[in-house]
């Protein structure tokens, strides 16, 4: 009688090739990393069901360092790929690395329809507010009088912001998590993963050669608990050292402000809840930026609804129950043989 032995459980390892990393020593990108093999592991992934899809960037040689199946593609055209690929075979787990620049420039329209169609995918973009590839041009997200060798006199441009971005696209899952904050990125991360549908995570990251610093006001071990604020949803929307800060409305106003409970007659049942399904508070908590309020980390926005991918299998058997796979449609109705 034949016995079916139990998969052995993989670790981070498990998931590393033997390739090189080439990345410059100390960028974010490692940190990711590791941060991502882990995550793979702790949810039970395989290697075999596991797709990393990338463009052109930095960020994109990720797939090289992954041991899982990867495809390496086209500047701006990862989001694309993915979607062809997931249509199928939709029972594979697809993951797509993209950079700022590969993300919201040349490939702003392909991310933009993704998120609007809700494909099953897990987009994770790497924020360095810089073109690090090519050698430090502003990239679309760049803060206006950034210098650079395609800007010295300072970029005139006003920055795309990547979460209002995928909010607008109508994105259901939109979360942001940092390269040195790897535990909560990957308690994010598994949170992305569990979403059916299309998850958008940006990932602030340090590019220690061509934009060192950008995210030092938010990142660094000294401001990190007041320029952070990590949400939960039902929980209140706490930050500070002591979480004596918090979130609330300003009274008889449509907008957020900072304040402390104890002063000026505030309580902990003036601090607002999170609840990842409210959409317009979501618009909100991605917009806040410093010095005055927090930058939202975390699950900022969750309200699933049906994936594409899953919708359209559910079309295609429907109307011919013989058609299982995407090769069964191309090859059913009015087909001819050339001989």
């Amino acid at each position: 009688m034949n016995e079916t032995s139990p998969m052995k459980p993989l670790g981070p390892k498990d998931f590393a090739t033997d390739q090189d990393v080439r990345w410059c020593p100390g960028c974010g990108d490692y940190a990711i990393l590791k941060g991502v093999q882990k995550t793979l592991a702790d949810i039970g992934a395989r290697p075999e069901n596991t797709v990393f899809i990338s463009g052109i960037g930095c960020a994109a040689r990720f797939p090289y360092y992954m041991k899982t199946y990867g495809f390496h593609t086209i500047h701006g055209r990862a989001a694309a790929v993915a979607t062809g690929v997931k249509l199928a075979n939709p029972d594979l787990d697809l993951w797509i690395v993209g950079g700022d620049g590969d993300s919201l420039s040349i490939g702003a329209n392909h991310l933009f329809h993704l998120l609007r169609r809700n494909v099953d995918v897990q987009y994770l973009l790497f924020n360095n507010e810089i073109y690090g590839l090519t050698k430090g041009q502003y990239s679309p997200t760049s803060r206006a009088g950034l210098r650079t060798p395609s800007s010295p006199a300072g970029a005139m441009e006003q920055p795309a912001h990547a979460i209002p971005f995928a909010l607008g696209a109508g994105a259901r899952f939109v979360a942001r998590g940092g390269d040195v904050r790897i535990k909560e990125l990957s308690e994010t991360l598994k949170r992305a993963h569990a979403h059916k549908g299309a998850s958008f995570v940006e990932i602030l990251q340090n590019c220690i050669v061509y934009n060192d610093g950008a995210f030092g006001h938010i990142m660094d071990k000294d401001k990190a608990d007041d320029a952070q604020i990590h949400l939960e949803n039902g929980q209140p929307m706490r930050f500070g050292r002591e979480a004596k800060k918090g979130l609330r409305l300003k009274p008889g106003k449509l907008q957020l402000e900072a304040v402390t409970i104890g002063e000026n007659g505030v309580t902990e049942a003036d601090i607002l809840i999170h609840d990842e399904t409210d959409r317009v508070m979501a618009g909100m908590l991605a917009a806040m930026e410093g010095p005055d309020l927090p930058v939202a980390m975390g699950v900022i926005y969750c309200a699933p609804t049906a994936a594409f991918d899953q919708q359209i299998a559910d079309v295609m058997g429907r109307r011919n129950p013989s058609i299982k796979k995407l090769q069964n449609l191309i090859e059913a109705g009015h087909t001819w043989t050339v001989g």
